[in-house]
């Protein structure tokens, strides 16, 4: 529930739509929920900005729905990571799709999306972290475009790219091997980057930790870098850098 629906209550007591009870039993779960083997935080989204997030790994599909169902019963949208296709069959939800190359499964989220955030793959074997970026950051409220395998063997396809450099308010850049993209798209733009090193690779690249040191020394001053793999996370951060931004437009500070 986030703070519009909690202020829509509140306005509807005052008004006298709705009885002070009703008002109570909307709200009573606020915190959280304790469905004894998970808390569910339904007021996350009020603190924080970005509702409580369903990490499937290492549940029970049986512990996934159960969470999903109540979100979905108190806040009409719900958003599952690292899902399968029989966790989504088996919530029987019209309402819910599941995203296959992100490996999510998403039910309601912000119907208006806002801003520019742009996601730059190096290779397509780094798409699935981007559509975990993307799916995340579309479900929260920001508009997102992904552009896939545009890595530095080949520069002159990152060139063709550098309008969408220009329009994007945050760019989320991921990378497994060397790491280098980030770098490269560092020195091509002012924007934001969100760097996500991704474990793409042989050998040495150590399932991710030669992209991740690479991206944490890079000598472009100013780029974050999320955990390996974490498409979700920057995709989070991609969208709260956009919305800050969204929001000082539309106080015409700019």
């Amino acid at each position: 529930m986030d703070s519009d629906k909690i202020r829509k209550i509140l306005h509807d007591v005052s008004s006298g739509k709705i009885t002070s009870d009703k008002a109570l039993h909307i709200l009573k779960h606020l915190p959280y929920q304790d469905l004894c083997f998970a808390k569910v935080d339904h007021h996350r989204h009020v603190r924080q900005g970005v509702p409580e997030v369903i990490y499937a790994a290492g549940k029970t599909e049986k512990q996934v729905v159960a969470i999903a169902r109540s979100m979905y019963e108190k806040s009409g949208s719900f958003l599952i990571s690292r899902a399968s296709k029989k966790i989504h069959s088996m919530l029987r939800m019209k309402a819910a799709a599941y995203h296959e190359a992100a490996r999510m499964i998403s039910a309601g989220g912000a119907e208006n999306k806002t801003g520019n955030v742009l996601i730059l793959t190096a290779g397509t074997s780094d798409l699935p972290v981007a559509e975990e970026a993307a799916v995340t950051a579309t479900f929260l409220g920001s508009r997102a475009v992904t552009v896939h395998d545009v890595g530095v063997a080949g520069l002159h396809r990152l060139l063709d790219n550098r309008g969408a450099l220009q329009e994007a308010r945050v760019i989320v850049v991921v990378a497994g091997m060397e790491g280098a993209l980030p770098s490269v798209v560092g020195g091509m733009t002012d924007k934001p980057i969100i760097a996500v090193p991704t474990s793409t690779g042989y050998g040495t690249s150590f399932n991710g930790l030669t992209a991740l040191f690479a991206m944490l020394n890079s000598c472009v001053p100013g780029i974050a870098v999320m955990n390996i793999d974490n498409g979700f996370g920057a995709g989070c951060l991609a969208h709260k850098i956009n919305a800050l931004d969204t929001a000082r437009r539309g106080r015409g500070s700019d």
